[in-house]
């Protein structure tokens, strides 16, 4: 599909975002590598579409149609990942009575490259979600849950780096305190670390070690707060270096675009949610040239 084509049928605007100072056309496309990143948050089990009946989600969602759209785009551009953001689990008969085992084995096919955990991604137990994970072919990323002394220990990745087009793209994962959010006995001895420090620990890592031209962050920390103190993506952005995209989750917000926050280091970060219930897919295009300067654009699109 050409470029101008995807821009009219996406359901929602799209948004042009320069990084250092540089609009999207400045790049020459002859010489520019492209990403793409799809992405999803909060699909809560939800299998099937929703039915007509179902107000302003009428003929929406569903895996099936999720397959479709991202197998469309990754014919476009093979250089493509696709990640999801926590609480895959629960919402639907499905989770109930499969325990998981279904929404694990359909994002298998749909071929996710990780997801991050959730809290509702503990509703069965620690000893469930680990017991479920058999079924997923993808990786989990939670760098700042610590999982020492239970069963998930040794099963979940602090990081993980992809290169596509020669560029190097490096994804940590951060999630929500669970203390107060899902009772102890589930969680069990999962230990909470602050998110900023761990955020900044990895990310120096990402960047100075592994030599990361993109660092993506799948959040479950939820995209903003009225309190000061609780963290949250936008808190994030505005307190870390070396992050150029925060995937989020939890609070269930439908982004029309992403927003730009500034970092400490004086830096554009992105930060996008698509709202719940795999009504949306997110889409962000990274434009790099030959020295790694970013350029990149992002649009949610409607499954219907």
């Amino acid at each position: 599909m050409k470029r101008k084509d995807f821009i009219h049928n996406t359901a929602a605007a799209t948004a042009f975002l320069g990084f250092g100072g540089f609009s999207v056309f400045s790049l020459n496309p002859e010489k520019r590598k492209h990403i793409t990143i799809l992405h999803t948050n909060d699909v809560h089990s939800h299998i099937e579409a929703f039915g007509p009946e179902a107000g302003r989600n009428a003929n929406m969602g569903g895996v099936a149609r999720r397959a479709s759209l991202v197998e469309k785009i990754r014919k476009e551009n093979p250089n493509t990942l696709l990640l999801d953001a926590g609480d895959i689990f629960q919402g639907t008969p499905y989770f109930n009575f499969y325990g998981g085992e279904l929404e694990f084995k359909l994002m298998s096919m749909l071929k996710y490259d990780a997801a991050t955990i959730g809290n509702h991604d503990f509703d069965n137990g620690i000893d469930g979600l680990y017991a479920q994970l058999p079924h997923a072919k993808f990786p989990f990323i939670s760098s700042n849950y610590d999982f020492s002394n239970t069963l998930m220990e040794g099963h979940v990745k602090d990081y993980k780096t992809f290169i596509k087009d020669d560029v190097k793209i490096g994804i940590f994962g951060l999630g929500i305190e669970l203390n107060g959010l899902v009772n102890k006995n589930l969680y069990k001895e999962t230990k909470y670390l602050d998110p900023v420090e761990i955020a900044t620990d990895k990310t120096r890592i990402l960047k100075e070690e592994e030599n990361c031209d993109l660092i993506i962050c799948l959040s479950h920390l939820g995209y903003e707060y009225s309190s000061s103190k609780t963290i949250s993506d936008i808190k994030l952005a505005k307190s870390t270096e070396n992050i150029d995209l925060i995937i989020g989750g939890h609070t269930h917000t439908f982004l029309e675009k992403p927003t730009t926050e500034i970092n400490k280091a004086g830096k554009k970060v992105l930060v996008n949610q698509v709202g719940c219930y795999g009504l949306y897919l997110g889409r962000i295009d990274f434009f790099l040239d030959s020295e790694n300067n970013i350029e990149a654009e992002g649009v949610k699109i409607a499954i219907n």
